[in-house]
């Protein structure tokens, strides 16, 4: 066994498919390909398998994650075509000679993750959001929120990583915050964010990751939040909702049902209440300044 291996865990059925990230002795941390949970577990428990092989489960996480892709597309386009048709049809023009401009809303997204950081951002350019994005320890993430959020001035915030409802001798209990990994943490993380601004439609917080504690992330300030039936969420369903958020006009309210459908986890990886979107308009188009004849007049 070496790190990078692809794995499965024989106790579990060979349901989620792992990188290994770390070797400790007889041990492996183990990182999951397409879910947000980060896993220790015994060598021995560990099957290698090829790149090619995909679990039943992360099959369909991949042809959710596929279909989620195309509906954000699909929205993005629509929201562009309802930009133009509300200032008296100037959509009918190519989107070169609009007579608009577009100001989606802009995301600050703090992940646990490298590597999911990575692909979200990938997925923002595509969408083409707004997005910086920054890996930090979800321990340090209020510390961060505190500093970044002055700077950026974001309209919506992003905060996940890796979390999970902790194995424990005894019976753990799901009201307590001291049964996760990292949801403590996001509590903190959302508390700096909400004493930033605290009304819900000028700063859209999303939190959360596997497991996490979704009443008490709602609780603390989110508007959005992971999981509301303690499952795994896959890595991208934070992005999604953030998308979501991001092209919603700010006129409208971000669709709940929306949001609950076409998420890779659905209703139980991801909830949250009503929110205004930050999609805005603006006219004239901006110009290409490397092209603009200008007599300057200033002395």
């Amino acid at each position: 066994m070496n790190l990078g291996d692809l794995v499965v865990r024989k106790s579990y059925g060979g349901d989620v498919t792992f990188r290994v990230e770390h070797i400790v002795q007889n041990r492996a941390v183990i990182k999951g390909t397409e879910f947000r949970l980060l896993a220790d577990s015994p060598l021995i428990d560990l099957v290698q398998v090829p790149p090619s092989r995909v679990t039943e489960l992360g099959q369909q996480a991949q042809i959710k994650a596929k279909e989620s892709l195309t509906q954000l597309r699909k929205d993005r386009q629509e929201q562009s075509q309802r930009s133009g048709e509300s200032l008296g049809g100037v959509w009918s023009q190519s989107p070169k000679e609009a007579a608009y401009f577009e100001v989606p809303g802009k995301v600050l997204h703090l992940d646990g993750d490298p590597a999911y950081l990575n692909k979200s951002l990938s997925l923002y350019e595509q969408l083409r959001i707004p997005a910086e994005g920054h890996h930090v320890h979800e321990s340090s993430m209020a510390e961060t929120l505190y500093r970044l959020l002055p700077r950026v001035r974001p309209d919506i915030v992003v905060i996940t990583g890796h979390d999970g409802v902790l194995k424990q001798q005894h019976t753990y209990d799901l009201y307590s915050l001291s049964s996760y990994k990292n949801s403590q943490n996001f509590v903190a993380a959302i508390r700096v964010a909400r004493e930033y601004e605290r009304h819900f439609d000028a700063l859209t917080i999303v939190a959360g990751a596997c497991q996490s504690h979704f009443e008490a992330l709602l609780g603390a300030g989110a508007n959005f939040a992971s999981s509301p039936g303690r499952i795994l969420i896959h890595a991208l369903d934070p992005v999604y909702v953030a998308a979501k958020a991001s092209f919603t006009s700010i006129r409208d309210t971000v669709n709940l049902s929306d949001v609950l459908n076409h998420t890779i986890s659905g209703s139980q990886g991801v909830g949250g209440i009503e929110t205004r979107g930050s999609f805005r308009i603006g006219m004239p188009r901006l110009q290409n300044l490397s092209a603009l004849k200008v007599t300057p007049s200033a002395v």
